[in-house]
């Protein structure tokens, strides 16, 4: 069982480090790129801490989730156990905010899919094994 989650972990991991990339550069689609562009100004004016005084630029905000993306997902797939389960706390996040941030625009819940799945597998590599007993020495 233990290869299945490091399999969910590294492809999951390589699917956001994709991600985090395609965010960042024309140089994979530039037509994705100019998407998310696009999409970022809307998700700019949706921002959560929006209504704290904070709105942030359309193209910082791509870059800062592009590399967040990016950065994360690769320590997801082959760090350490720590950065595994920070980077992993951070994707949740980050997938937090995507879902919110579609449902406030009022996309199709079908835009919400591939978010939510992403959240759901982060949060069962995160509970993954939490609820084993380990044996003490004593015993």
């Amino acid at each position: 069982m233990a290869l299945v989650f490091a399999a969910i972990r590294v492809l999951l991991g390589l699917f956001f480090g994709l991600s985090g990339v395609v965010k960042l550069t024309d140089q994979i689609s530039a037509d994705v790129y100019k998407q998310m562009k696009t999409q970022f100004v809307q998700f700019a004016d949706v921002f959560p801490l929006k209504d704290f005084g904070f709105k942030p630029d359309p193209e910082q905000y791509l870059l800062a989730v592009g590399w967040v993306e990016l950065v994360a997902g690769v320590l997801l797939a082959f760090g350490p156990q720590i950065l595994q389960e920070i980077s992993n706390f951070v994707l949740c996040i980050i997938m937090i905010g995507a879902i919110y941030t579609l449902l406030v625009l009022k996309e199709p819940l079908a835009m919400c899919a591939p978010a939510t799945v992403c959240l759901g597998l982060l949060l069962l590599l995160a509970v993954r094994g939490h609820g084993r007993k380990t044996k003490s020495k004593s015993e």
